[in-house]
């Protein structure tokens, strides 16, 4: 495309809602040009680390504090912060030197997509909710592109910059031993052995963070059912749940289980799974829909602005999922929804059919063209 390296760097992380767009945006820039250099910017939690180093990506690190929804004082010092996180940001661009900067989200993206604005480098933001984040929300004023993944996105479709892309999903490579993962995938390959497919399968998943609700529902539900082995299960539980939800799992007697704090190969259990149960992130309705997936979904009812349940929503208008509250989450709630499903499979395809109505499954190509093409009229 130029004979000139074209640098991009990519802001935000901390949970996989704002990191997997991220890398799936930076697979999709080295597919079309493979001399692109992909530098990550974020707080450096131990998650972030660990993930962009089995996908074979830098990280450049900052100091930088969320500013909502805490006390007074600690509002303060996190305000005071900003300065002194938007120089750091500045220092790592001003090294890195990238053609264009992009922000995914979450408080650590601020700095970096603020000072690249400062500089003059084209900036631009990738949404994942039907309801943007406060960051989010305030770099929409300043950034040359939105890549909106919802068509109606509260405060940003009507923005001239926005662009309706749909979410970008990560992609995994089907042979571990040529992708660039470490040995915790390969260890996976082991446990899909397990697995036969001649059951229903479920996949439980609170995200990457985990979900002590459904956990403990489904826990519930399982110990509410007569014949529990007519199931295989998938569940991803969360690092702090793993070790106690294995332990019920074998009080139970059950099998055909695979039990997992987090799974780099979730597609692979996505796609084997007639029914999902999860949180409603973004990233992980994305990737539903692009399966065409019939799922139950129980959004985290602490999310800022409420946004899962906004994003579930837009699922159960076309009845493509089934929708509970937290707080109403038991575990013979969950039991019906799920025993219902697997009775009646018309109504499962049905499901799936309309999950698949909602997929855009070039996201990741159409961001990564637009990208570039912006980067090099930066000037590279």
């Amino acid at each position: 495309m130029t004979d000139k390296k074209i640098n991009i760097l990519i802001a935000g992380g901390k949970t996989g809602g704002h990191l997997f767009p991220g890398i799936a945006i930076a697979q999709a820039l080295k597919k079309k040009d493979a001399d692109v250099k992909i530098l990550f910017a974020g707080i450096g939690t131990d998650f972030e680390m660990r993930i962009l180093a089995d996908y074979g990506f830098n990280h450049a690190k900052l100091y930088s504090r969320p500013i909502k929804g805490r006390n007074p004082l600690t509002l303060v010092f996190s305000l005071l912060i900003i300065p002194i996180s938007i120089i750091q940001a500045i220092l790592i661009i001003q090294k890195f030197k990238p053609a264009m900067v992009i922000g995914t989200g979450g408080y650590s993206s601020f700095p970096i997509v603020a000072g690249a604005w400062l500089l003059g480098i084209k900036t631009g933001i990738q949404e994942q909710n039907t309801i943007p984040g406060l960051t989010n929300r305030v770099l929409s004023k300043i950034v040359s592109v939105i890549f909106l993944t919802f068509k109606e996105t509260k405060l940003l479709s009507d923005k001239k910059q926005a662009i309706h892309t749909g979410n970008p999903v990560r992609k995994i490579e089907k042979n571990p031993d040529q992708s660039n993962m470490d040995n915790s995938l390969k260890k996976e390959t082991v446990l899909e052995k397990k697995i036969k497919k001649s059951k229903f399968t479920l996949l439980i998943s609170g995200g990457s963070q985990g979900a002590v609700s459904i956990n403990k529902a489904f826990l519930e539900a399982l110990s509410l059912m007569e014949n529990i082995n007519q199931y295989d299960i998938v569940h991803q539980t969360g690092i702090k749940d793993e070790e106690q939800t294995r332990a019920e799992y074998l009080k139970l007697g059950i099998k055909n289980i695979i039990v997992k704090a987090f799974f780099n190969n979730l597609g692979f259990y996505q796609d084997m799974a007639d029914l999902i149960i999860s949180r409603a992130g973004a990233g992980t309705i994305s990737e539903i829909n692009l399966k065409g997936k019939p799922s139950i979904l129980i959004p985290y009812p602490f999310a800022a602005d409420d946004h899962q349940t906004s994003n579930a929503k837009e699922l159960e208008k076309i009845e493509a999922a089934i929708v509970i509250k937290d707080k109403n989450l038991t575990g013979q709630i969950l039991k019906q929804h799920i025993e219902f499903l697997k009775n009646n499979k018309d109504q499962l395809e049905k499901m799936g059919k309309a999950s698949l109505s909602m997929a855009m499954p070039d996201a990741d190509v159409k961001i990564a063209r637009i990208i570039l093409n912006m980067a090099i009229k930066q000037g590279v």
